[in-house]
This record gives structure tokens, sequence and C-alpha cells, in this order.
């Protein structure tokens, strides 16, 4: 009876050890070797990129299915990244890291590895073979559904940007979560425009079966023209924030060859837009690695069908500069205008940035803007900005500025006509400054806010070049 008491304590203690120690993780790992000679396994390997170096849409997903299981808390190594909220915390298995998974009673084995040479992942499925027959086929589509499930209570649409490093090792694409605020709601274009282009989106995605009795490739492509500043890449948001559908921007500045332009393109996924800003300063270029044969592959080639239900689009600044040859019907389908703003335009930037559906200053913008004054949507809605505090204040300087361009579209114009006469003078000989004297300059830039000071020197002074710039990338 004293020694089986003993006994009792000596197990407790032993347990109690265990427990509260890393002989606990030995044991399992010792129980789990002489389990594995005990049966027989199968193993699959799932990689990161395929041979042609395209992402594999099963990697992806049976990624977000693992990083999903409780199991992966148990995981000896686990990286602990932020989400998308602020109080978010996800669970990612980190790199030679394992996790059980049980799918109808039997047990899945998935191991992380990364190539210590070329740096490529993969997952490693280990099952039983017994159970393979049983459980394969069943497993694969269960972890579809989850992610698919997983996705659509995500629906994060994301960013790509293409780079030029080591892209063996890690493909061409990096992306972030697209945060724009934009909405087709919020788009600043004539309505009537507005609701043909959506109807043409929403009928686009439901045309799968349409597309394919034509024996045409399920994607469709756009060309945004217009000067800076008038809303293209505001309106490619909408659509992308509409559509849920990711984008990828194509900087063709970090495309080495043809080739190259073609590996961007197989690499991208069904539902995305496909976007390629400033397409003019690239075609009048010879400098650009691509060629246009390359870029007009690119827009309708063979390689453009390797993908379905995608959207491609292009913005330009002057559609005249371009060769006809390149929108044509086929490389583009739709061509959208969007010009200087108008009295319409002006109107619903009232509305969205100071509240106003009417005002007693609203005849007096509308007489300026039938006298050809022009100004950008972007121009328009900085002074809005600046003055939201003050609807009629903002009003005002609306006005001031539109005033101002009329003037200096006349003198440019006048200009123009004195230097084809030969008889243009100079404001020093003349004595007269004109609209381009410094002053109406200066106070013309005051209306947009980009006055820059230079704390530098007790007189302040500003810098108009530097302020021009940022305000051409606010919204190309």
């Amino acid at each position: 009876m004293f020694w089986y008491l003993i006994t009792i304590i000596a197990s407790g203690l032993f347990l109690k050890i265990l427990l509260k120690t890393s002989l606990l993780q030995i044991v399992k790992k010792w129980w789990r070797f002489l389990e594995d000679g005990c049966y027989v396994y199968q193993f699959y390997r799932v990689p990161q990129f395929n041979h042609n170096m395209q992402e594999n849409q099963l990697y992806r997903k049976v990624c977000t299915y693992l990083n999903s299981l409780p199991c992966v808390e148990d995981s000896d190594f686990t990286n602990l990244i932020s989400g998308d909220k602020s109080n978010e915390i996800s669970l990612v298995l980190d790199s030679n890291q394992m996790v059980v998974d049980k799918f109808l009673s039997a047990r899945v084995f998935w191991i992380n590895e990364k190539d210590e040479f070329t740096g490529l992942k993969s997952l490693v499925m280990k099952i039983r073979k017994k159970d393979k027959r049983r459980i394969l086929q069943p497993y694969l589509q269960y972890i579809h559904s989850v992610f698919d499930e997983i996705e659509q209570r995500k629906k994060e649409v994301r960013l790509f940007v293409n780079v030029d490093n080591e892209p063996q090792r890690n493909g061409r694409w990096r992306s972030v979560p697209f945060t724009h605020p934009a909405t087709f709601d919020t788009v600043v274009m004539d309505t009537d425009l507005k609701n043909k282009v959506k109807s043409d989106l929403e009928s686009f995605q439901k045309s799968k079966q349409y597309y394919h009795r034509l024996g045409k490739v399920w994607k469709r492509s756009y060309l945004l023209y217009g000067p800076s500043g008038t809303g293209k890449s505001t309106f490619i948001a909408g659509i992308a924030n509409l559509l849920n559908y990711d984008v990828y921007d194509v900087d063709l500045s970090k495309v080495t060859d043809d080739s190259d332009l073609k590996m961007l393109l197989l690499q991208t996924t069904t539902k995305s837009l496909i976007v390629i800003e400033d397409l003019d300063s690239y075609l009048g270029t010879k400098s650009t690695a691509p060629s246009l044969s390359g870029i007009l592959n690119f827009m309708d080639g063979i390689f453009s069908c390797c993908g379905e239900e995608r959207i491609i689009i292009y913005t330009i600044n002057n559609k005249d500069q371009i060769d006809p040859t390149v929108l044509r019907p086929g490389r583009i389908d739709v061509h959208i205008h969007f010009p200087l703003c108008n009295f319409n335009s002006f109107k619903t930037l009232a509305n969205s940035h100071l509240g106003l559906k009417d005002h007693k200053l609203f005849p007096q913008v509308e007489e300026i803007f039938q006298t050809g004054a022009a100004l950008s949507p972007a121009e328009i809605g900085e002074i809005m900005i600046s003055n939201r505090s003050s609807p009629t204040r903002a009003l005002k300087a609306v006005i001031s500025a539109l005033q101002i361009n009329t003037e200096s579209r006349a003198a440019t114009r006048h200009a123009r006509r004195l230097s084809e006469s030969g008889s243009v003078r100079t404001a020093e000989e003349t004595g007269d400054s004109g609209i381009f004297c410094k002053e109406n300059l200066r106070e013309f830039k005051k209306l947009y806010g980009l006055l820059r000071v230079r704390s530098c020197r007790k007189d302040s002074s500003y810098d108009f070049e530097a302020s021009d710039k940022d305000n051409s990338r606010h919204d190309n």
C-alpha cells in the first residue's frame, strides 16, 4: 500500500513537471516520431508559383485557410500580423512550421516550407495513404469553400504595383490594401454618362457566357482622356470599389522589355482592373523599354487571353496625339472624355464640398462659364476645400479664379495673334505688364492654397513650380 501511494504521488509530480516544462513537447515529438513509423504517408506539395512564375491560386487559398485555423496557435513559431482594423491581430504560420488539421476523422499535416537557396515558398500536405482516397478531394473542396467564405467576409480590395527586384524569388507584384474612399456616386461626371458607364460595367460582370459564345475573351477596355485634374484616377478608384476588383497599376518605366510586360500580365488575377496611366507619355518617347508593338500585344495580343473577367483602363491627356492603330476597336472598347469643369460639374462640386444645392452667386458663376472660363474639377475642388468654413467666401474665390482664367486665356489669344503678325513686343518695351504680371499671378496662386512659405528668410517667397507639380499629381 505504501509503495502504491508513492507511485501515484511520483506519477502526479512527473505529469506536473511535464505540463510546466518543455519535456511535454519532447514527449510529443517522440510519440509523433513513433507514430509516423507505424504508418505510410502520402505527400502533396503546393508551390507558391507555377513553372511560369504565375501565382498558384491554390497556394493562396490554402494559406488563407490554414491561418484561419485555431491550431495555428499550437505551432512552435507563429507570426503576429496587424489586420485591416486597428484592433485586429492575425496569426500567420511561420516558415518550416507545421500544423495539424482534422477532416472526416483523419489527421492532415501541413508544413510551411521555404527553400534556402531560391527563397521560394511551398506548403506540403501529409496524409496517411489509407485516408487519401477517402478525404483528398472532399478536403480540397472544403478548403475552397472556406476560402470563399473568408474572402466574402473580408471583401478587401488590394492595390498591386510592379517591382523589379528579385522577381524570380518573390514575383513581380507587391500589394497593399486599397483604401481609396472614392465611390462611383461621388465621381464628378455627367449624370447620363455616369449611368451609361455603370450599366456597361454591371452588364460586363454578367456576360461570361455571352463572351464565350462569341469566342471572345471576357475582358473590357476603357480609354479615359482629358487634361490633368479632371478626375480620371478618382474614376478608376470608383470602379474598383463598385465592382470590388483588385487594381494592378502597371508602371511601364519598371518594365525591362516586351517579354517582361507579358509576364506581368500573366501574374494578374481574375476580377481585377489593370491600369496604365499616362499612356501617351510612353508612346511618345523612344526610350521606353517595352516597344509600341509590345504595348499593342499587351492590349489585344494572344497573351491578353490568359485570364478572364478583367478590365483594362488606359489614361491619356490628349487623344488627338495618339496613333489611330492604338485606339482602334478591339484594343479600346469604350472612350470616355473627362473635360474641364463646366457649370453642371461646378454644381456637383458645390453640393459635395460645400453642401450647396443653390446660392445667389450661382447665376454669376454660370455667366462666367459661358464666357469660356475653364478650370479643372481638382482646381475648383481645392478652392472649395480651402474655404469650406464659409461657402459664400468659397464661391467668391471660385468666381475670382474663373475671372483671372478668362483674362489669361484672352491675353494668350491676343499674344498669339500678335506673334503671328510679327508685332510682338515685350512688356518692358510697351511699359504694360498686362495679365502676366507677378502680382496677378501671385494672387491667382493664392486662390488654390498652393503657396509654400520658405522660412529661411525674413521676407516670404513662394515656390510656384513645386506647387504646380504637387497639384498636377493630386488627381490625374
